[in-house]
Parts: structure tokens; sequence; C-alpha cells
């Protein structure tokens, strides 16, 4: 099982790193066949259906806890019993999910009149009824995933993540060169989504060997699994608003140009927080037996703490990276029509780059089953988030959403939540920011000594002088904290992963 976390671990990497290089190419051409406008549109449609994701209720998480927990146990017959509820539960929510989403495309005049014209309400509705589509068939299907979640099977997670990456673009692109526009992403985006749905079906069947009970209703475990679910649906809830407000609240009050600009930002967002979630992602199955066996306060702090350390080194590159480079990168890749979108993304990285190094706190209140106060946090937050979002995006347009976001990420993580994590779930939060203190020094000399140099550099307006600029500074910067910052533990991870790449003698004498 380390072996799966830990090619897990960094098959995610290299899956994240391969979809960044996929992205470079094909992102630019995306953005130019749609245009800034229709960019827009199928933003905002992705952004209200994703709304819909927190009817979940967060079941996906609950599957993977119980699985791990009744695993432990030996309870087959109750984890059997309970996949057949999930799928029954998750059949149901499906169909919630169709008269939703229809409704929502019905109001859509009603809704976005203010800041969208006529063309492009029509096309808001299509692509709404096509992605709420595409979630309802998701729900019941995604029960598979959390299975293999559940029993760490990470490798072949990522596999198939890898192959999803290469295979998206193959089939995009071409949709794209026949004028299909954003109604034909997301239809092909649907059909790959159900096959690739389809393939964790039968792992789960064929290689896991799982089997479903459908003969009887568990009414005390979906009690019981519901009040530990309830407060990761607050959650949720609390995460769509939190990033798709911007949006839904930019396409009432501003214009599809606006919100294009603001979602460039959130796919970067979105590209940092998978970085920064790589690891922590795949512990929630290790924490739950950590619990089961009376774990103590220390050994969740020093998990808390390595997994943190690890987080801020990816983390802080990628914020410096993107403070040295960002400007220029978003100008050659998505156009000058984006610039905006650089101090955008940065205003939402700097909270966000303390932030998500805590990720691994989440996956242990799920596991400790104490998540309650940081849904309940969050939804405050969040609701004080909208309230001054809205007379901010009237006067500073997609500058006063993002204000208001990184406020409310200040407040909520940063001051609350380290609160609860040291008083109540018993992590050394002191220590903690003090490991990640004596990693800071290392990352502020590499950055400055960049800065300096690209002062005498000719200016980066093209890829052919940006990217080989960026991987320089990747390279300098692992040397640079591996010598200063890197403690003894994570020089032991760079040498073993060296170790596994360094040819055998075996090998040698072929």
């Amino acid at each position: 099982m380390k072996s799966q976390l830990k090619s897990g671990a960094i098959l995610t990497y290299i899956t994240l790193l391969l979809g960044n290089a996929i992205a470079l190419v094909y992102t630019p051409f995306m953005l130019r066949s749609l245009g800034q406008s229709e960019y827009g549109l199928f933003s905002l449609a992705n952004a209200v259906v994703g709304y819909l994701t927190v009817l979940d209720f967060g079941f996906g998480s609950a599957t993977i806890r119980y699985t791990a927990k009744y695993n432990a146990e030996g309870q087959n017959e109750k984890t059997q019993s309970m996949y057949g509820m999930f799928i029954f539960l998750y059949g149901f929510i499906g169909l919630i999910t169709l008269v939703i989403g229809f409704i929502l495309s019905f109001f859509a005049y009603n809704l976005f009149a203010k800041g969208l014209t006529a063309d492009e309400i029509k096309t808001v509705r299509v692509l709404l009824i096509l992605a709420t589509v595409n979630l309802a068939v998701s729900f019941p299907f995604g029960v598979f995933t959390s299975i293999i979640t559940a029993y760490e099977k990470f490798v072949f997670l990522k596999i198939v993540s890898l192959i999803r990456l290469i295979v998206n673009p193959v089939v995009f692109i071409p949709v794209l060169l026949l004028g299909y526009k954003s109604i034909g992403l997301i239809i092909a985006s649907s059909v790959l989504n159900f096959i690739f749905l389809v393939i964790n079906l039968i792992y789960c069947f064929t290689k896991l060997h799982i089997k479903i009970i459908f003969k009887h209703f568990d009414w005390a475990l979906l009690k019981e699994i519901v009040s530990y679910s309830v407060w990761i649906f607050v959650g949720s809830i609390v995460s769509q608003l939190w990033w798709n407000a911007g949006q839904f609240l930019l396409g009432i009050y501003t214009s599809s140009v606006a919100i294009a600009i603001y979602s460039v930002s959130m796919q970067f967002k979105s590209y940092f927080e998978s970085f920064a979630t790589a690891i922590s992602g795949v512990f929630l199955p290790r924490m739950t037996k950590m619990v089961a066996n009376e774990a103590t306060d220390e050994e969740f702090s020093e998990y808390f703490i390595r997994v943190g350390r690890l987080q801020y080194i990816i983390i802080a590159l990628i914020t410096s990276g993107f403070i040295l480079f960002g400007k220029q990168f978003i100008s050659i890749w998505a156009g000058e029509n984006y610039t905006q979108a650089f101090y955008v993304t940065l205003i939402i990285f700097i909270p966000l780059s303390l932030v998500d190094t805590q990720t691994l706190g989440i996956t242990i209140l799920q596991a400790k089953n104490k998540h309650k106060f940081r849904s309940l946090v969050y939804l405050g937050v969040v609701i004080f988030c909208i309230a001054i979002s809205i007379p901010f995006i009237k006067v500073y347009g997609v500058f006063g959403c993002t204000f208001a976001t990184a406020a409310a990420l200040t407040i909520g993580n940063l001051f609350i939540m380290n609160w609860y994590y040291r008083k109540k779930i018993g992590i050394n939060i002191k220590k903690y920011w003090l490991e990640l203190l004596k990693m800071t020094p290392g990352v502020f000399i590499i950055s400055i000594i960049t800065f300096i140099c690209l002062k005498f550099l000719p200016e980066m307006n093209s890829y052919k002088n940006l990217l080989p600029s960026i991987l320089i500074y990747c390279i300098l910067y692992f040397i640079f904290l591996f010598l200063f910052s890197f403690n003894k533990y994570e020089k032991g991870l760079v040498k073993n992963i060296i170790l596994k790449f360094k040819p055998t003698q075996e090998n040698k004498n072929d």
C-alpha cells in the first residue's frame, strides 16, 4: 500500500505535468477557436452546472471512508450492501440533477438578461442542458471511482487519467476545426467521460472483484453515513459558491468578456490546486485507518507537517514562477486580450499558496468525522464573500470579485481553521509554520536572484525564449532548495527517485 501511495503521488505529478504541457498547445487553440465571448459562455455554463455537483451530498468521500473502515474490520457483506445503496441513491440524484438543470436552462433569460445578449443566452441554454445530462450520468458511475480510491489503487487511477489527458485534445481539436464550437466540445467531453467511467466500472468487477447487494436498504447505515456526509455536502456547496459564484455574478452584472478573463484565472487556480493537493488527495484511506487504530495527535501532526512541507516545495515554485513569468506567459498563451488575468490570478494565488499547504487537514477532519466545524465556518465566510462581491463587482468589475474571494480565503483558512486545528484536533500548528518558515529564505533568495537576472535579458515574447527560462528556473529552484532547505526525509525522497532511474549492474551488463 505504501508503494501505491508513493507511486500514486508520483504519477499524479507526471499527469499534472503532462496535462499542463498539453494545455500549452491545446488551450490557446481552444481560446482562439471559440473567441473570447463564446469561451465566456462555455465557462459560464460549466460554472452554473458546477453548482449541481454538490448533489453528490458527500457520498463519494463516505464511500471511500466506509469502504476502508469495513475492509479493516472484515465486514464484507456490509460493504457490498453499502455499494448497492449508493448506486440507487446516485441514480435518484441523477434524476434530480436533470430536473434542476432543465429548470435553470428555462430561466436563463431571466438570470442573464442584464449581462448577455439574446443570442448568447440561447447558446448558454443549450450548453446548460448538455452539461447537466453529462453530470447526471456521472453520478451513479462515480461510485466505482470512489471504490478504486478506497482500495488505494492509485496507480490504475492515474494511468487512466494520463490516457484521458492524451485522448481529450485528440478528440477536441477536430471538433473545433469542424466549427462545432462550445456545443461540440461539451458533447465530445460527455462521450469521453462516459467511456472512462465505464472503464472504472469494469476494473472494479474484474480486478477488485467487488460484489454489490441490492436486496435490502440499510436505513441504520444510511443514517450513520448521512450524519457524516452532510457536512461534506455543506463544504461542497461552499466550495462551489466560493469558486463558481464569480462567473455567475459577473454573468449577471458585467459581460461575457469579463467572465472569460476571470475563467482563465480560475483555470490557473485549478492547475495550482491540482498540484497542491496531489499528495494529500491520496491519504483519506490511510487517515481513516489511523483513526481506527487510535493514532495519537503527534502522529497526525507528523503527517500534517511532512505533507505540508512537500506541498510547500511545489506551491512555492508555482507561485514564485508565476510572479516572475506569469504575465509574459498569459500574454503568449491566451493572447493580449487576457493580460488582466495575470493580476486576477496573482491576487488569488497569494493567499491560496498558504492555504493549500494545509489540505491534509481537510482529510484528517473527514477521517476523524470532525469536518462539521469547517463546513459551518466556510458557509459563513462564503456568504460574507458573496455579500461584498456584488457591490465590489458593480464598482471594480472582475477585480472586485477577486478581492472578495481573496479576503474570504484569508479569513476562513489562515485565521479560523488554524485555530481549530490547534485547539480541537491537536495539530501542532506552531511547529508547522516554523517548518515552512525555515524553507522560505531559500525560495525568496532564488526568486530575487532570478528577478535580477531577468532584468538583463531581452523581453520574453515567445515560447522560444520563455519556456527555456522557466525550465532553468525550475532546475535551479530544486537544486537551491535541495542544498539549503530540504530536510533529511525530503533529500531521501529525491535520492530514492534518482535511484529508481539509475541502471542496475545487471542492466549495465546487458
